[in-house]
């Protein structure tokens, strides 16, 4: 069995880096959007489960369209810690028997299913596998057989972290490099590069929208009114 786990904080207090940019409607629009868009690559990835680590109804909502499983009994520590949610979901993979486990953020709306497959191959016994984030310092994709093989800590710079900590454990760790998983959205200049490499993802339309707004220069996107 093959489980991919989502770690997800409460939407309206999601992306407060871009506070500068964009204002509290339009950071949760992005943060929904970006959910959507891979909970899409994820659900077309056709892996045995997806898992959100939430305890935001409306993520959990969310999630209910895509077929994914909510993980939502971890009370605070769901959403102030993506280090603890993503370690409930290895817990409860093992519990359940998984093969293989996977997790990836919920802001990293270029993902696409072939991205996610490569990953779940490249990991192997004894052979973890990770994805960098494009600065190289954070940890967007992990792949590990059997799930508890190591203990996974996020925040930068946790890309080399890991791969020192699983060569601790006797591991061999392998590096993927894959472009869409890369970018997660979490500064205002990553809204230009979304707007710029997000294709047809909702996440990239509203990127778009907000840029040519001035979102992501120098100047706030002014509140809509609705």
């Amino acid at each position: 069995m093959i489980i991919c786990a989502v770690p997800a904080k409460d939407l309206v207090n999601a992306k407060q880096r871009l506070v500068p940019v964009l204002g509290p409607r339009e950071r949760c629009e992005l943060a929904r959007a970006m959910l959507s868009d891979v909970f899409a690559a994820l659900r077309a990835a056709r892996l045995d489960g997806v898992w959100v680590v939430t305890r935001d109804p409306e993520v959990v909502g969310l999630a209910a369209a895509f077929g994914v499983e909510p993980l939502a009994s971890l009370g605070e520590a769901a959403n102030s810690s993506h280090t603890a949610a993503v370690a409930f979901a290895q817990a409860e993979a093992a519990r359940r028997g998984a093969r293989l486990f996977l997790t990836v953020p919920g802001d990293v709306p270029c993902l696409t299913s072939g991205e996610i497959q490569a990953l779940a191959a490249g990991a192997r016994q004894g052979a973890p596998a990770f994805a960098p984030s494009r600065s190289g310092f954070g940890t967007n994709g992990v792949a590990l057989t059997p799930p508890d093989a190591m203990p996974l800590k996020f925040g930068e710079p946790s890309f080399q972290n890991h791969l020192a900590v699983a060569r601790a454990c006797g591991l061999e760790p392998r590096v993927l490099m894959l472009a869409g998983l890369a970018l997660d959205v979490d500064e205002p200049e990553d809204l230009v590069t979304l707007a710029a490499e997000g294709g047809i993802t909702e996440s990239a339309r509203l990127a778009r929208a907000w840029v040519d707004a001035g979102a992501g220069a120098t100047r706030p996107v002014p509140p809509r009114v609705a």
